[in-house]
């Protein structure tokens, strides 16, 4: 704990969904009020919930929905530091940032320490490749929402260079291949789709033009969701005409396109990496504390590591889940959740209260597939479990990214968002093209 003549320093790394609300509610309770100094660190300057990373990728997502970090801090009470976290001194209580650098390589801001009372780490996750021959070289990933708008800005290209060669010799379909089916490959699959609708609407290109294809190495896509709405969504993608490859073990990616363990060569001009999450490489080495095999750090019922002044939330914490014989899965809902109960914790602490115990409420998992459907099943005491699709499910689907608005703007803030929004949409093109 800190001396009785300084504030408690509170450092959260990671901006994501947790990160970014733990950062904003305890900034309004304890930053506001000179209680305490909250600290949040992240690598990029902007925040975008992930979830909808998809939608930056095919480039139907407004920037608008942006939040600047600098700015949310700025409101919220909290600090802000550009920057990646590279190492951790448990003794001294202190963190190292590495050095931020230029597009060109100079040197922006230098390598710095920042010390902390209490540490939250909270940098999510990124892609598995499962150390397979090609998919670093040859893959795109959507970890991040620089990764998102780089896909964003390949697709474009793409699109262009396909559109020029119609009608010439040349002339082949568009061919993208997505790895993995679960959420986030499955949701792209179909804003894809969506979006070379668009394009022919624009006259820029025409759906007959772009294969769409997914490549799973289980029999069934979605494992989250339950068989019959797995299934379901499974139709709805084949009525699309996007072309599943189930059962497939991916072995080695190339230039050209994507082998599997049956020797066929799936060729692409696109390809895409969604096929599993791990936490980052660079966690293993956190002084000491102990990880799992996918590099998340172990933490209890509250979250806390094996050292009783860090705690770990999100994506890259492995929490065990009450009752069941794994852990707490690695979505939005679990964050949010894991958000609020260390928002408690950490005020408890300031205060000499004992840590409050997380319990993980699943309330069910939802896909999205565009303007298609959505699909998901919702869980709670009083009905069980409830499959739901269409426009229902589109509508508890958009109240899971509100509640994430909410945390961080506030309800009136909020609401003038989602009208601003829909007054963008009338106005600007459906799509973003550069």
């Amino acid at each position: 704990m800190a001396d009785n003549n300084e504030k408690h320093k509170i450092v959260i790394v990671g901006g994501g969904a947790a990160g970014l609300e733990l950062a904003t509610s305890l900034g309004n309770k304890l930053g506001k009020r000179g209680l305490a100094e909250v600290m949040l660190l992240d690598a990029s300057s902007t925040h975008i919930w992930k979830p909808l990373l998809h939608e930056v990728a095919a480039g139907t997502l407004g920037e608008t929905e942006e939040v600047e970090y600098l700015n949310q801090a700025h409101r919220n009470h909290f600090r802000f530091r550009l920057g990646r976290m590279e190492g951790l001194d448990r003794k001294k209580k202190e963190i190292y940032v590495s050095p931020t650098l230029g597009d060109n390589g100079e040197e922006l801001i230098p390598r710095r320490t920042f010390s902390y009372d209490t540490l939250v780490m909270s940098v999510g996750s990124v892609s598995n490749t499962f150390n397979i021959k090609g998919v670093a070289e040859h893959c795109m990933f959507l970890d991040t929402t620089s990764q998102a708008y780089k896909f964003q800005k390949q697709l474009v290209k793409a699109y262009m260079k396909n559109h020029a060669s119609i009608n010439t010799a040349a002339d082949k379909p568009l061919s993208i291949a997505i790895v993995g089916a679960g959420a986030t490959g499955v949701e792209l699959s179909a804003q894809l789709h969506e979006v070379t609708d668009l394009l022919a609407v624009y006259g820029l290109d025409e759906s007959s033009n772009v294969k769409l294809t997914i490549i799973e190495a289980a029999t069934q896509l979605l494992p989250a969701l339950p068989n019959k709405l797995a299934t379901a969504t499974q139709q709805q993608l084949v009525k699309l005409g996007i072309d599943l490859k189930m059962g497939r073990r991916v072995v080695e990616v190339t230039k050209e396109g994507i082998k599997t363990h049956d020797g066929e060569m799936i060729e692409a001009d696109l390809k895409v990496w969604a096929a599993g999450i791990k936490a980052p490489d660079w966690m293993k080495q956190l002084d000491g504390l102990e990880t799992n095999h996918i590099n998340q750090l172990v933490v209890d019922q509250t979250l806390k590591t094996s050292d009783d002044d860090i705690f770990a939330m999100g994506d890259c914490a492995a929490c065990p889940w009450a009752g069941h014989d794994e852990n707490v899965p690695p979505r939005a809902q679990a964050a949010h959740q894991q958000a609020s109960t260390l928002y408690k914790t950490i005020f408890n602490r300031l205060n000499g209260r004992v840590p409050v115990q997380y319990v993980y409420r699943d309330y069910g998992s939802l896909v999205s597939l565009g303007k298609y459907t959505t699909v998901g099943n919702l869980m709670g005491n009083l009905m069980g479990t409830v499959s739901i699709g269409g426009f229902i499910a589109r509508v508890v689907y958009l109240s899971l990214y509100k509640m994430h608005q909410v945390a961080i703007h506030g309800y009136f803030r909020t609401a003038m968002l989602t009208l601003s929004n829909l007054f963008r949409r009338s106005a600007h093109a459906k799509i973003k093209m550069h």
